[in-house]
């Protein structure tokens, strides 16, 4: 399938290849010099970790600012995105053959993390 295949399907479809793996709903910090992104191991406060959802998804969008409703328009277009996201590797084949791994017991709540220590939290996971 290629990405005008994509564009073609209904909402319903598109959610379905969501995973549930949380890491688009971690952290990240942007180098405003370089433009780097980097990683966090820090957790939107509404990810509900145990199990894996979104505990305001219809409401995300308005609730967290920055939080980005992911499409088939604009999901291959995020240089953020972790390599391994099932929508990733839709557009991704460099990326298809990526297992699945969880960030349970790896990330924390942004509610825990004081803004100062943001940057004690970047990691460099290989399968972000």
């Amino acid at each position: 399938m290629d990405k005008r295949d994509w564009l073609k399907i209904s909402e319903s479809e598109w959610e379905a290849i969501c995973d549930r793996c949380g890491k688009c709903c971690l952290m990240t910090l942007e180098d405003e010099d370089s433009g780097d992104m980097y990683h966090t191991n820090i957790l939107c406060r509404y990810y509900d970790i145990e199990n894996r959802l979104c505990t305001v998804y219809e409401k995300r969008c308005t609730l967290v600012p920055n939080c980005l409703k992911l499409t088939p328009e604009n999901v291959d277009k995020l240089p953020f995105m972790p390599k391994t996201c099932a929508y990733r590797k839709l557009f991704d084949a460099a990326y298809k053959q990526q297992p699945l791994k969880s960030i349970k017991g790896r990330a924390v709540s942004e509610s825990e993390v004081q803004f100062a220590d943001l940057e004690d939290h970047i990691v460099d996971w290989e399968d972000l």
